[in-house]
């Protein structure tokens, strides 16, 4: 599943002539793409999906949304580690057989 996800602008820089940035997603950092935000500023908030920034969030907000993301579990499933996701998937295909 891809989630938009709220995530806190740490960094902001230039990659290949395009706008980037380091974006903080409750623990885990990622590499963004700012063209569709060219006035996001570092310390504000932004949904992201796939590498995105696609609109700006105020602070609250964006910290309620990782919350719940994370007591559902949501965030691990969006951010965590792809090995040990392929082999849950595995694990899970087993089972049914």
């Amino acid at each position: 599943m891809c989630l938009a996800v709220p995530g806190r602008v740490l960094e902001i820089g230039e990659k290949d002539g395009t706008r980037m940035a380091t974006v903080d997603f409750g623990g885990v950092q990622k590499e963004v793409c700012l063209e569709y935000l060219p006035d996001l500023r570092v310390g504000e908030y932004a949904i992201v999906h796939v590498g995105f920034a696609l609109q700006r969030l105020d602070e609250e907000s964006a910290r309620k949304t990782l919350d719940l993301f994370a007591e559902l579990g949501m965030l691990q499933e969006e951010f965590g580690d792809p090995w040990e996701q392929a082999a849950r998937l595995g694990d899970e295909k087993e089972v049914r057989q």
